[in-house]
């Protein structure tokens, strides 16, 4: 490159990013409320409206207003944060990390259980027991037997009473089967 070549090249302008219009939100994506909301924020930001005028024309009150309005600050802040670089990390990749830490760890913790046995038996201490698996237990632990659930004869009473066309009320003005329930609460 000569002097003359570098110098026509220092002295062009520089391609710079375009600077048009903003390209508008996709109409399927938000609500009309929302635009209207953001476009009244613009407005009162821009100076064009006073915060009063941007609360009547939504049709809310002037609280109600400087909260829309923070958030929107708020949201627009969160926009400018630069993005990460490199690849995003999504669901799936870190749900597969995490398997494999998890798998690791499982590793090691299996590593020291087997320098803690080996430990033990160098030093002589006794090993712990392991009954035999027994019938109807999972990986030798027995379960306890649970005793059958007694039926609740109150809540019986109750569903047979249920199923039964309504009774008349008797003389005390109180149905029969309202009595019985009680009778079996007791």
């Amino acid at each position: 490159m000569t002097n003359a070549t570098a110098t026509k090249a220092a002295k062009s302008p520089r391609r710079s990013v375009r600077c048009g219009p903003i390209d508008p939100v996709p109409v399927m994506a938000v609500s009309s409320q929302a635009r209207r909301q953001a476009a009244a924020i613009l407005e009162v930001l821009a100076g064009v409206r006073r915060p009063s005028e941007a609360a009547e024309a939504l049709g809310t009150s002037l609280p109600r207003y400087y909260f829309l309005e923070r958030r929107a600050l708020t949201a627009l802040v969160i926009a400018c944060e630069p993005a990460a670089k490199g690849p995003r990390m999504d669901s799936s990749r870190r749900i597969a990390a995490l398997e494999r830490e998890n798998h690791r760890l499982q590793r090691e913790c299996d590593r020291q259980h087997a320098l803690v046995r080996a430990a033990e038996r160098s030093l002589g201490l006794a090993m712990p027991v392991v009954k035999p698996p027994t019938k109807g237990s999972a990986n030798g632990v027995a379960k306890k037997q649970r005793r059958p659930r007694r039926p609740v004869t109150r809540a019986l009473k109750a569903a047979r009473m249920l199923q039964v066309d309504p009774p008349e009320a008797t003389s005390n003005g109180v149905a029969p089967h309202c009595a019985e329930l009680a009778d079996a609460g007791d």
